[in-house]
């Protein structure tokens, strides 16, 4: 039985220049459908400096016994006012929601009851972008009472904009990694659900929405690449000690090296200086190799799959010249040997590189089976038969046969 003082659920928000977009997130909490009591926010103001730290007082003025502020000097990112949150935090169920980011008016009812009805110790709620934010959708099709790795896009929804049972993270003592600047709620979130009794999706209403800032402010946005590599090696080792071999590992695997890796070695990488190009490279070397990325080279597009080898092959001249070529040309010429067929990028073959043609590899053509030939009487039947020989054949003693079979029976 719960105690009667113990809300449903404790909503952490931690804060750090929000300003003006924390005021919808605290509105949204004002307005939500749970009964008083039922829902405390613990808000952790990081140093703000924008009036968002006033903003806080007044909204804990206005609905007392709803909002419990907490100031802290400035601590350099969004995993240390998370985990004091976390500390604070006396609900069921914990949700953690962006200072930036929203609620719909039902969200954690509906969030609270699934959890309850399904037994949940995560719940991942629908989520919607906001000015162009991207949101993954894959896991969204529909309600689901339990889900893996394996078996859906959980591997793709890894934030941790959900639901946890509070239970489930204090004992196996969940906490966010305070030396990561970026992306501490990956590993925390994986963890989470690596060690949960049941992962539920409740995907027919839309619950949270996350809002891209106009000055492209998020956390991620501002992140350099070498501190979200480091938020990307931090999730994949907590995938190596707990994921089980095989699919689900592999499944771990192939979001971060299919998607997050690849596209830090795109554009935006051939504005770093030299020197950062190469430590760059240097960190994807030791990743593809302390992570086994080649065993799922085969789920990754070949210009991916190319981009990963050249980085951790610390060409950084090299991947230069491919992701120029990609910008410009698109797709590249295929080449034919065989039943083979190969991305022709300029890298293909290039003796100074030595990279396996394998590498290069693009995906078998599917299969068209051979339609069989048409017999006489399907040809009259599709007015391939030419006038002239139909004439000739409407004088053969067997033509009304014929004529039968093709116009079912009409002569």
């Amino acid at each position: 039985m719960t105690a009667p003082d113990v809300p449903d659920v404790t909503v952490v928000v931690a804060v750090y220049n929000t300003m003006p977009y924390l005021t919808a997130c605290l509105d949204s909490l004002v307005g939500q459908s749970l009964a008083p009591g039922r829902l405390e926010v613990v808000v952790v103001d990081d140093g703000s400096t924008d009036g968002g730290e006033t903003l806080l007082d007044e909204y804990a003025d206005r609905h007392p016994g709803l909002f419990r502020v907490v100031h802290q000097a400035n601590s350099g990112g969004p995993a240390a006012p998370t985990n004091r949150g976390l500390d604070l935090a006396r609900g069921r169920y914990v949700l953690f929601l962006g200072a930036d980011d929203w609620l719909g008016a039902e969200a954690l009812e509906r969030l609270v009851t699934a959890a309850d009805a399904w037994g949940s110790d995560v719940v991942v709620p629908k989520q919607v972008g906001v000015n162009g934010r991207l949101v993954p959708q894959g896991i969204f099709h529909a309600d689901a009472e339990s889900v893996g790795f394996t078996d859906s896009a959980l591997a793709w929804a890894l934030a941790d904009t959900k639901l946890f049972r509070l239970d489930l993270l204090r004992r196996h003592g969940l906490r966010r990694n305070e030396e990561l600047k970026v992306f501490s709620d990956q590993p925390f979130t994986l963890e989470a659900c690596l060690r949960a009794g049941r992962v539920s999706v409740l995907a027919g209403y839309d619950c949270y929405f996350l809002v891209l800032r106009e000055d492209r402010g998020n956390v991620t946005e501002r992140a350099s690449v070498l501190d979200r590599l480091r938020g990307i090696a931090a999730l994949q080792q907590v995938a190596a000690e707990l994921a089980e071999p095989g699919a689900e590992l592999d499944a771990i695997r192939a979001r971060s090296f299919t998607w997050d890796v690849p596209r830090l070695l795109q554009g935006g990488f051939l504005l770093l200086d030299d020197g950062t190009q190469r430590r760059v490279c240097a960190e994807v070397a030791r990743m593809v190799e302390r992570f086994g990325v080649r065993t799922v080279h085969h789920r990754l597009p070949v210009a991916a799959r190319v981009r990963l080898e050249l980085a951790a092959a610390v060409r950084p001249e090299a991947l230069r010249d491919q992701i120029r070529y990609e910008a410009a040309h698109g797709d590249p010429p295929v080449v034919a040997e065989g039943l083979r067929r190969y991305a022709g990028y300029p890298a293909f073959r290039d003796g100074r590189l030595g990279l396996p043609d394998e590498l290069f590899l693009l995906p078998e053509e599917p299969r068209v089976e051979a339609a069989p030939p048409l017999n006489l009487a399907q040809q009259l039947w599709r007015g391939l038969v030419p006038e002239q020989l139909r004439r000739g054949l409407r004088r053969h003693p067997g033509w009304r046969r014929l004529a039968n079979s093709v116009n079912g029976g009409r002569g």
